[in-house]
């Protein structure tokens, strides 16, 4: 007996509690409140304002770091600068890690990096998705090699969760260097504008190497990745909208692979027509209009929720419902670029065909596409390989697609946009559509060029030729009469063909031959 008292029941407990609110306090008050004058949440705020009240159970809160090197030793922080636990969203289970730039600047460390891995092998284990909060300055450098490990192995697990548990990424303060790929590698991004920042190397390093002169806003910054770069799905205008799109993102989406995605009871007529949709179309067909009109008026309660709506703009993607059942929509937009394809363009939307055919999203495709954009920047910048990424995305899935024509289907980019050849299951057509290898002008230049120029006169003949070819072949019913069109539609059907549709696929089932994986045109 060493005369010692045994500390009482309570004792232990009160010590319990005291370490509990001290780990909370992450880098200590003077810190937090350099977060917040910045105009930033801490990372426990973030998760309480993400999370259903009350929900949040954290994990490895009293767990530190073990390096010695560099006087670390004497700097031990409990949690080690990330925060992760599970709760729900909605009544849904989700799983969370938040990085706690007040620690080491929220800096990557072995044991940091263990935290978050824990976290995601849960994930995969229980069927619920991640959403990581970031707000990092990257490898912690005092733990070398180490730090690089940790994220080499959040990688690994980002890539084996793709296509089992969405991931989303929200970038809410500085992401750098090694730390950008983890987002990346996940299914959606959401940056805050003017607060957060990613790139591979910062502006000094720009600065030193190539010797250009460039801000953090202007090399990384959200509205940089949300308009040029495409890195971005979404731009938030403070944290509190961040974390809002995070949530209305989840509830179009399943918690995994296996799962339907949520469906709402609907409140919208199902049998609803519009008598008046056709008229967005313009009488001549080579004017513009905003095809998002016709979505909206299609769509249950006029909601669509659109992804990546400042890149890549001659193409229109995101989520709706249609009787309360989420459905992905791509659409040519021809208010840019006439709607053709791009290399952007195709990236963005192939990208998505597969996110939805990953978690069983249906697929709604509204088609106005003249072709492919021509020139050389986009034949050098390899819109042969690019282009052809949204086309293997359409054959390679296999979920409900439905495609509406709505004017022009015009050469390759007819086969591409959710065509019968491609794998569509419905294929409809507005009496609108225009489908041949190329618009009337010019294929009667093509076709009838010296017949033109022999004419008495060359313009009189030209019109006749393009009004009998508009007749004849820029219509739905030559493709209607080979099958490839299953039905031209009463725009003002549109909707009730379209969930009649959805519903009579409910049951689809579509195998492919067994392989290890495809090899996607990247």
């Amino acid at each position: 007996m060493t005369g010692v008292k045994e500390p009482s029941v309570d004792e232990k407990t009160r010590r319990f509690r005291e370490m509990r609110e001290e780990a909370k306090l992450g880098g200590g008050k003077k810190r937090i409140e350099e977060q917040h004058a910045k105009g930033k949440l801490t990372a426990r705020e973030r998760v309480e304002l993400l999370l259903d009240q009350g929900s949040f159970n954290e994990l490895d809160q009293f767990v530190v770091h073990q390096c010695t090197e560099f006087g670390m030793g004497e700097k031990r922080i409990p949690g080690d600068g990330v925060v992760t636990g599970y709760g729900t969203i909605d009544g849904r289970l989700v799983y969370v890690f938040s990085q706690d730039f007040t620690v080491f600047g929220g800096s990557l460390g072995e044991v940091f990096a263990k935290k978050v891995c824990k976290l995601m092998d849960l994930a995969l284990k229980t069927g619920a998705p991640v959403i990581g909060l970031n707000d990092s300055g990257g490898a912690r450098i005092q733990e070398g090699v180490a730090s690089l490990a940790g994220y080499g192995d959040i990688f690994f697990r980002n890539v084996i969760s793709s296509g089992v548990v969405p991931q989303i990424s929200a970038i809410m303060g500085p992401c750098a260097g090694g730390a950008v790929y983890s987002p990346a590698l996940t299914d959606f991004i959401v940056m805050v504008d003017k607060t957060s920042h990613m790139f591979i190397t910062g502006p000094d390093v720009v600065k030193t190497v190539l010797g250009q002169e460039v801000t953090f806003e202007e090399l990384g910054g959200a509205m940089i990745h949300s308009q040029t770069s495409g890195v971005a799905h979404f731009i938030a205008k403070d944290e509190q909208h961040c974390i809002e799109i995070v949530k209305k993102l989840l509830s179009y989406l399943p918690s995994n692979y296996l799962e339907d995605p949520p469906a709402v009871e609907p409140t919208d007529d199902t049998n609803r027509t519009d008598e008046t949709i056709a008229k967005i179309l313009p009488d001549d067909s080579d004017k513009p209009y905003d095809v998002k009109e016709i979505m909206l008026r299609v769509v249950d309660n006029g909601e669509f929720f659109e992804i990546q709506p400042l890149w890549a703009q001659n193409i229109v993607i995101g989520f709706a419902r249609l009787n309360g059942k989420t459905v992905g929509i791509v659409a040519n937009q021809p208010m840019h670029y006439a709607g053709a394809l791009d290399i952007n363009s195709s990236m963005k939307a192939g990208r998505f065909v597969r996110f939805c055919d990953c978690f069983n999203i249906p697929i709604i495709t509204f088609v106005d596409v003249p072709g492919f954009l021509p020139g050389v920047d986009q034949e050098h910048g390899g819109i042969i390989k690019h282009g052809s990424k949204l086309l293997y995305a359409y054959c390679d899935a296999t979920v409900p697609k439905i495609t509406v024509i709505l004017r022009k289907d015009y050469g390759g980019a007819y086969d591409v946009m959710g065509s019968k050849h491609s794998g569509a299951d419905i294929n409809y057509a507005w009496p609108t559509a225009e489908i041949a290898v190329m618009g009337p002008q010019g294929a009667i230049n093509i076709i009838f060029r010296k017949e033109i120029a022999e004419a008495k006169d060359p313009k009189q003949k030209h019109a006749e030729l393009v009004a009998e070819y508009r007749q004849k072949f820029a219509s739905p019913y030559i493709a209607a009469q080979k099958g490839y069109i299953d039905e031209v539609i009463d725009p003002a059907q549109t909707r009730p063909k379209l969930i009649s549709a959805l519903e009579s696929l409910a049951t689809k089932r579509e195998q492919r031959p067994t392989r290890k994986h495809s090899n996607l045109p990247l």
